[in-house]
């Protein structure tokens, strides 16, 4: 988002879900046949089979969803997906209200919808530009770091209560240089978190966006652990221009477990992330990527997302529903 705080867009698109249906914020690689992965070292073969059994099996691969703010009426946030013959869902969460996790799942279960991950974000301000971000989002910066582990934590708890397999969130401007200390702090809340979610029996997800795609696999080996995985946002690549995603899901593949449909132009003005727009109007490839990941076995969601509000977001995500559905088949 180009300059607006987007915790709080994902916020007020929860309470306005009744005219739009809001933002918000799955899907793992297979691994069964490895015969597409030959290219791939041996660790990173295995982490397809480390995790391929994250709620996927029996299930459509490449199915459809939308990621949405459920603020305290997560019936009124299904219905929504339901409305728009979506079955599966990325439920954002601002805070975790006593009886919050019931409302959900009973929604969930009334109109079928598959949720794939708990997103979570904050607290504390959140600027999403190249420079008030790097102060500001995910785990890097100092100031949040602790209220935004036990946030988390937070989450691990709630998307249990609920029987969500996975948290999702940024972990911010993750340090190019792995031997800066931020970069080595920022790594042992990323373990906190991740071993939390393990417990808990879940995955604890990175969204794209702020770091090259190997400064997060680099950050992902150093936490170490088995139950970490990547959600996919293609636009954001571009929207920060990190990275190509046609080029970056050679690099992530083998870590991803969920995916964002999204579409972005690349930014001209070095102090703001590139435009968001609708899917297809933008410098995202989807044919090659949807194919690279049929090539690549992935198993799960592709969730669509667009970061406006109102009537024109409707029409933009059933437009984009329309579009992914004709390449996925």
């Amino acid at each position: 988002m180009k300059n607006r705080n987007r915790r709080e867009f994902l916020k007020s698109s929860a309470v306005a879900v009744a005219a739009g249906f809001g933002l918000g914020r799955e899907g793992i690689m297979s691994g069964e046949d490895f015969e597409d992965l030959r290219p791939f070292r041996a660790e990173v073969r295995a982490a397809y089979s480390a995790q391929k059994a994250f709620g996927n099996e029996g299930k459509k691969a490449l199915r459809l969803g939308l990621i949405i703010g459920i603020g305290n009426d997560p019936d009124a946030a299904m219905a929504k997906v339901h409305e728009l013959g979506l079955p599966t869902c990325q439920a954002y969460c601002e805070e975790f209200q006593p009886g919050l996790a019931k409302k959900l799942t009973a929604a969930l279960g009334k109109y079928g919808i598959e949720a794939t991950s708990i997103v979570v974000g904050g607290p504390g301000k959140e600027v999403w530009d190249f420079y008030g971000g790097p102060l500001t989002i995910g785990l890097v910066p100092r100031e949040t770091r602790a209220a935004r582990v036990a946030h988390f934590k937070k989450a691990s708890e709630f998307a249990k209560e609920c029987g969500v397999a996975a948290v999702q969130t940024h972990c911010g401007f993750i340090p190019e240089n792995p031997n800066e200390e931020l970069y080595k702090e920022t790594v042992a809340a990323m373990r906190e978190v991740a071993e939390y979610c393990k417990r808990n029996g879940q995955n604890f997800r990175y969204e794209t966006g702020q770091e090259t795609p190997i400064t997060l696999v680099r950050a992902m080996k150093d936490v170490g652990l088995d139950n970490q995985g990547v959600n996919f946002d293609m636009a954001n690549l571009i929207l920060y221009g990190k990275a190509n995603p046609v080029d970056a899901i050679e690099i992530l593949g083998p870590y991803v477990q969920g995916i964002h449909a999204k579409d972005g132009l690349w930014p001209t003005n070095p102090k703001e992330l590139g435009e968001e727009v609708a899917i297809g109007k933008g410098k995202v490839d989807f044919a090659r990527i949807i194919a690279r990941l049929k090539e690549m076995k992935y198993a799960g969601a592709v969730t669509i997302e667009r970061e406006i509000s109102g009537e024109k977001q409707m029409e933009d995500v059933r437009g984009a529903k329309e579009y992914l559905e004709k390449l996925i088949g």
